[in-house]
């Protein structure tokens, strides 16, 4: 590489095209803080010179990496912008607003500023290579109208359109250095030449960057991300975006576009839709969701686990010493592609779709650690039916597991194993080695719960904690769902619904024991303690909780049986409410009785593990 000192006049002269990748981020400099110190030392060297300032090294402004690209015939000598694109665009944009207000005060430094700014002569496309900078495409109808706003520029149909009330952060660069500009100009209100000129000159001699000239052996990513790790901090998906596509660099150019950009539109470019910039949370770490996809994505390439803090070096080290796609980029990019379909369709949680209804069952139930298998099963298996068998494999094991109390710890081990398990069978046989696999853990961390100790774990075990609300929400969900299908039901509840107790928690005011009083508190007798105690192991199971389409009040829901058991049986709308009038009181044995009623459907819906390697019953579970 060579690097060159250059002035920011400098930088655009001559006959020259610098070309912003797709790939790149959009434009973002923003008044505060950037605008504001850039200027600060255009006008401290503006005044610098204007007390008579001698000749002195030019004060450094960072540094651009850029590489030359291949012309042919009449096409204007081009670069490629490696790195320093938010310079060398603010740059141009402070050039435009010197031409704006020198071309009220004084035309000669307005035509001077315009050579800047506009290429002329024989070129092989006028409309694109006249312009000295070209943008990527988020940024340039903005760009071009504060440069040309009588331009017609192809390409830009429907693109960054107006309308949207929204400022560019090009216009809104344009306007800030314009006012800056005039107000340094004429001091007090009326113009002064004489500042203009040293404002100028310190443009043309006191402003400088390191332009670095990448040559053929370069790394540029090396580069890149060397002069990048103190700026602000890059995203990993930041850095993969510059890993990937700086590894397709030397394609030349289409049409005046950079060739690698065709391969940015029709991979990437959904990528840098806002929905994946947007940051999601799991567990402690919130990350914009490219990266938790892109780090699942290598979670299931490479079947082992991949942490997101450390995704970008896993990532690099995995395409370098392993070389999974030979070179081939357009391979690489179309593997991420695909499984951020699966990913879009799992975030999107369709209904009607197998994959959006895992989607809502995984952060119901919090096991985002699933999601490299799913992206294996959703990208391997095209048939909706065979893909929902096997991801209802998956949501059994889970649903089982965390009924029965068993820990989640190892999961992300468990599902990464699996997809190593699966590739190594044909394809044909993906379902049933998916269900062997699942089934073949006999320890307590991976084992999947046969109907006996699920059933026991439904009926008897305390399932209900605050925290719990979401995913058990969610099971009573699909049980109102399965008794919606047996009834020949497809009325769609489209309210939010609630979980309520039905024995209220605070039980002791209205829901006495049969058999005692209220003076059986002062003095209780063991077998009061004794039905006491059996109570409160059971008001906190299945078979006393249910689903309401609006929540009740405060005095309704701790009521006695008689004000509470006809309010929710009024929420009619739901089947499970309409079982509800089959019990005439409501007891311990009650809901034990219930909760067995609603364990028959969840055994069918959450299925048990092949009878040949169902895991034995934990004592005391």
């Amino acid at each position: 590489m060579k690097p060159f000192t250059r002035t920011i006049i400098d930088l655009f002269d001559g006959k020259r095209r610098y070309l912003i990748p797709l790939y790149q981020r959009q434009y973002a400099w923003k008044v505060t803080p950037q605008l504001e110190l850039l200027w600060q030392d255009i006008a401290r060297e503006a005044g610098r010179l204007e007390v008579g300032g001698g000749a002195v090294a030019p004060h450094f402004m960072g540094a651009i990496v850029i590489a030359q690209v291949k012309t042919f015939g009449k096409q204007v000598q081009a670069f490629e912008v490696i790195d320093g694109q938010q310079r060398l665009t603010t740059f141009q944009l402070l050039m435009v607003a010197l031409r704006d207000v020198a071309a009220k005060y004084s035309p000669e430094y307005a035509a001077e500023s315009a050579k800047h700014l506009i290429n002329d002569g024989v070129m092989e496309d006028p409309a694109i290579e006249r312009f000295k900078l070209w943008p990527s495409l988020a940024d340039r109808r903005a760009f071009t109208r504060v440069v040309d706003p009588t331009a017609v520029v192809p390409g830009l149909e429907g693109i960054d359109a107006d309308g949207d009330g929204v400022v560019r952060p090009a216009t809104a660069a344009h306007a800030y250095f314009a006012q800056r500009i005039e107000a340094h100009i004429c001091p007090d209100g009326a113009y002064d030449p004489f500042r203009l000129e040293k404002l100028f000159e310190a443009l043309k001699t006191g402003l400088a960057v390191v332009s670095i000239e990448l040559e053929g052996g370069d790394d540029p990513q090396t580069i890149f991300e060397t002069l990048n790790s103190r700026g602000v901090d890059l995203t990993a998906g930041d850095l993969m975006r510059n890993f990937i596509f700086q590894r397709a660099t030397g394609l030349g150019m289409v049409a005046g576009d950079l060739a690698i950009d065709q391969l940015y539109r029709g991979y990437w470019l959904p990528l840098d839709a806002w929905f994946w910039r947007e940051g999601d949370t799991r567990g402690r770490l919130t990350r914009p969701r490219l990266d938790w996809l892109l780090s699942d994505h290598l979670a299931m390439m490479k079947a082992e686990l991949v942490s997101v803090e450390t995704l970008f070096d896993s990532y690099r080290r995995w395409i370098v010493d392993g070389k999974p796609f030979g070179g081939d980029v357009e391979a690489e990019l179309k593997a991420i592609a695909a499984s951020a379909t699966v990913f879009r369709r799992l975030s999107g949680g369709g209904k009607n779709d197998v994959l959006g209804r895992f989607g809502r069952f995984s952060r119901a139930f919090d096991v985002s650690t699933a999601t490299p298998l799913v992206l294996y099963l959703g990208t391997t298996i095209d048939d909706p039916t065979e893909l929902g068998a096997a991801l209802a494999i998956i949501e059994s094991f889970i649903v089982r597991r965390d009924i029965c109390g068993l820990t989640t710890a190892g999961y992300n081990k468990v599902f990464t194993d699996l997809i190593s398990r699966l590739r190594s069978v044909e394809r044909q046989a993906l379902l049933g080695t998916l269900r062997d696999g699942v089934a073949a853990g006999t320890l307590d961390t991976v084992r999947w719960p046969d109907d006996a100790e699920f059933g026991d774990a439904w009926r008897s075990r305390t399932q209900y904690k605050p925290a719990r609300q979401g995913r058990l929400r969610h099971l009573f969900e699909r049980l109102e769902e399965r008794k919606r299908a047996s009834a020949s039901e497809i009325v769609e509840i489209k309210t939010d619904l609630t979980l309520e107790h039905i024995m209220p928690q605070k039980w002791r005011t209205h829901w006495p024991i049969s058999g005692f009083g209220h003076e059986d508190e002062a003095a209780p007798s063991a077998e009061f303690l004794s039905r006491q105690a059996a109570r409160e192991g059971k008001v906190h199971t299945l078979g006393n909780l249910t689903l309401l389409t609006h929540a009740l009040n405060a005095a309704v829901s701790n009521g006695a049986f008689s004000v509470k058991m006809p309010a929710i049986r009024a929420q009619s709308a739901l089947v499970l409410n309409r079982d509800l009038h089959d019990y005439a009181e409501w007891d311990e044995d009650t809901i034990t009785a219930r909760g067995a009623s609603l364990f028959k459907i969840a055994a069918q819906l959450w299925q048990a593990p092949p009878p040949s390697v169902s895991s034995p019953v934990s004592p005391g579970v």
